[in-house]
């Protein structure tokens, strides 16, 4: 009995001793860019804080976590303004933060990716969806929580196709953003047996996006630009420049169902996701923002979460040894998505499920059942090991 307690005395002074040490300090850096983007809708318009919300969320669980571990979390933000310098932005914060979470356009987190490489820095985008940061040019030093265009387009023609939906009408902006997402769009069209009937372009010849008499010019030309269509089941919208998609849901001269940039819309996240523990994310994001968490929030909470899972697991803040087990086999993450997420090896892609929301609820989730893969089933979306041209570097 004597010897127990000495033995528990011990041990308690240990714990003691382990706590009251000095913790790891962790630095994470935020990078973004300065003001947001407009919307069409009012209710859409991004917060100021869109995206660095959800990375101060997640710093707050790691330290929550790290009480126990012997680590702090840190979050230093920077903001780039038109004509700032994104590469001299992204080496300051470098000097102190080990991590950087990235918003920033392609172009621009290459450069940032580039020359960051020898300092050992490890990136995570959570901002920029375009296919080629995942295939041509892909960087060893880059994890995306982001999904791809692809991935988006995949989840929504998987449903889609599902419904037995598989006649579409493609409308595609005149920006380049847009013909991006509708070259995403014939792929999945192709990949899963869905036919576009007909094409059409929405010019963007400027002008107000809001007027007095609005309403009644869009809900006479909404009708007329998309008459005459051959026989389509749903109009697939490619609007990424945020045009004209809103306009589309209830004003199409047949009345069909509106889906892609308007009407049912693939996301990463949505404040209507409820399921999987969601409730207690989206509760605690609105109790520390004074509002609901977008998929940019969420983008971000994910890569400071896969920081924090890692130090922890680790019990490391070493920049490389977090930046091989994120990377190798035994690395997952939870985000109350109904499946713990892990990284496609072949290009840092983080796999994760597609919320296909209308505005007010999820009415999937993709996959869809149905659509099998020898490896994950996640990986039916997007491009798979054997169509990726990532060599990373």
């Amino acid at each position: 009995m004597i010897r127990w307690l000495v033995g528990l005395i011990g041990w308690s002074l240990a714990a003691t001793s382990a706590l009251a040490a000095d913790p790891v300090t962790i630095g994470v850096g935020y990078l973004g860019i300065a003001g947001t983007r407009s919307t069409l809708s009012l209710v859409e318009q991004p917060a100021e804080n869109d995206g660095v919300a959800g990375a101060r969320l997640a710093i707050e669980d790691n330290n929550t976590t790290g009480k126990f571990t012997g680590q702090r979390f840190t979050l230093e933000e920077r903001r780039i303004r038109e004509g700032e310098d994104a590469v001299q932005a992204a080496t300051a914060l470098a000097e102190k933060n080990g991590f950087i979470i990235a918003d920033l356009p392609a172009d621009a987190l290459l450069k940032v990716a580039d020359a960051l490489r020898e300092r050992g820095t490890l990136l995570f985008n959570a901002g920029a969806i375009d296919e080629r940061l995942r295939e041509a040019d892909c960087r060893a030093n880059v994890i995306h929580t982001a999904p791809t265009r692809a991935m988006l387009a995949d989840a929504l023609g998987q449903y889609l196709v599902w419904k037995k939906w598989s006649r579409w009408l493609l409308v595609v902006g005149s920006h380049d953003e847009d013909k991006l997402f509708a070259d995403a769009l014939r792929r999945t069209a192709t990949r899963f047996g869905a036919k576009i009937v007909q094409e059409r372009t929405f010019e963007d010849k400027g002008g107000a996006r809001r007027t007095d008499s609005g309403v009644t010019q869009i809900q006479r030309q909404m009708p007329v630009f998309t008459q005459q269509a051959p026989a389509y089941d749903v109009l697939v919208a490619a609007d990424e420049s945020e045009v004209f998609g809103a306009y589309l849901p209830y004003r199409t001269w047949d009345p069909r169902p509106v889906a892609g940039s308007a009407g049912l819309v693939p996301r990463s996240w949505d404040a209507s996701q409820d399921q999987w523990g969601a409730i207690q994310m989206q509760n605690r994001f609105i109790k520390l923002n004074a509002r609901r968490m977008t998929a940019l929030d969420m983008q971000a909470w994910t890569a400071v979460r896969m920081i924090g899972e890692a130090t922890s697991r680790t019990n490391s803040g070493d920049v490389k040894k977090v930046t091989d087990f994120i990377k190798g086999p035994d690395f997952s993450v939870a985000a109350f998505k109904g499946t713990r997420l892990t990284l496609r090896d072949w290009n840092l892609q983080l796999r994760q499920p597609i919320l296909l929301v209308d505005g007010r609820m999820v009415v999937s989730v993709s996959p869809q059942e149905g659509f099998l893969h020898q490896v994950s089933e996640l990986d039916t979306l997007g491009y798979d090991r054997p169509e990726s041209k990532c060599k990373l570097k």
